[in-house]
């Protein structure tokens, strides 16, 4: 008979939808995803696929080469494929500019699209949970965020051909270490997960804490709620942004990324969703985000909304935009910087 586990994640992501293709599950040794992965063990009873699993060795701490025998080890108790690499995020976080948190989640998703691509994987899973939700959702309160940010984690999104998926976001971390316990599976834990001096946990172990104890001991759920709240609402204005987009916008060559956005329909449009069709611009030519705070979002919009004053700025990333005769032209040359496999595996 399935554990509790077990059968919350059946429901969220029934075997189905996924026991008859091949699925690559991120595993890190830590609870969350030792547990995903023995609860997907033992959900898949048949099925013409395969599960795998990604391990990617940060080099961060000398725990980590431990951490990478313990999957290895439980991957081939299992009778599961296992795919492991090696990356100095130390390094890779110096030569990018990046803090080490950015590098680490950089790498991470970029090893996990190879692999995928390797394997021929239809879905990634990760073991992103409840707790890591509510977690997302109060950090982007705190920088400042609007109904995307508010929406969290998405439960699936594109990663290269795969799809990513977050099966355990409705699972809280207490089930999680229930599960465990339950069927006897230790796992590894990283001492830098309680190290406050990095805000995600400063908000794990003391904010969260905070407001249960103080405020409401169901503010996890809360936040969760808000998330899906959030993301209902965002589905519907990504929706109108699409059929805007569609009508809208022309892309010019995929290499010089220059597009031409007639204004002349948008116009008498909200000013929210003028700066929505921006980002999905943004997105859609992976231009650099990160630098691109409500201050540019809103002069964006207003360069937007005035198409019969000519105006010339520069944006983040070297992003040309320029406004002459109702026609709004963007141009630029974004280029990842790749630096990622420094150390070979």
């Amino acid at each position: 008979m399935p554990l509790p586990l077990e059968t919350k994640l059946s429901e969220a992501w029934p075997p189905a939808d996924w026991a008859d293709v091949t699925v690559l599950v991120a595993v890190s040794g830590g609870p969350d995803s030792v547990a995903l992965l023995r609860a997907m063990t033992a959900l898949k009873t048949g099925g013409a696929g395969r599960l795998c699993v990604a391990h990617l060795n940060h080099q961060l701490r000398a725990e980590a080469e431990t951490d990478e025998r313990f999957v290895v080890d439980l991957c081939r108790r299992l009778g599961v494929c296992c795919e492991v690499d090696r990356i100095d995020v130390g390094r890779l976080a110096a030569a990018a500019g990046d803090g080490i948190e950015a590098a680490a989640r950089s790498a991470r998703y970029r090893f996990l699209e190879q692999a995928a691509g390797r394997l021929g994987a239809r879905f990634v899973a990760t073991a992103h949970t409840a707790n890591d939700q509510a977690e997302t959702i109060l950090h982007r309160i705190l920088r400042g965020t609007g109904v995307r940010g508010l929406s969290g984690m998405a439960r699936a999104r594109p990663l290269g051909h795969a799809t990513l998926i977050r099966p355990m976001l409705g699972i809280c971390r207490a089930e999680v270490t229930a599960y465990l316990d339950a069927i006897g599976q230790p796992c590894r834990h990283d001492p830098s997960n309680i190290d406050t001096r990095f805000t995600r946990n400063r908000i794990r172990h003391n904010l969260l804490p905070q407001l249960q104890r103080h405020f409401n001991p169901e503010v996890v759920e809360s936040l969760v709620k808000l998330g899906r709240l959030a993301g209902d609402a965002q589905a519907v204005v990504d929706r109108q942004v699409g059929e805007w987009f569609d009508r809208c916008v022309t892309i010019v060559g995929p290499n010089e990324a220059r597009i031409e956005l007639a204004l002349g329909a948008a116009h008498d449009e909200r000013r929210y969703l003028v700066r929505e069709l921006l980002i999905a611009l943004w997105r859609r030519m992976d231009w650099p985000r990160q630098s691109m705070g409500m201050t540019q979002w809103d002069e964006l919009a207003e360069l937007a909304l005035r198409p019969n004053e000519p105006a010339k700025r520069v944006f983040p990333g070297g992003i040309t935009v320029e406004v002459t005769d109702g026609v709004m032209r963007l141009s630029g040359e974004w280029r990842e910087k790749t630096v990622y496999g420094l150390s070979g595996k």
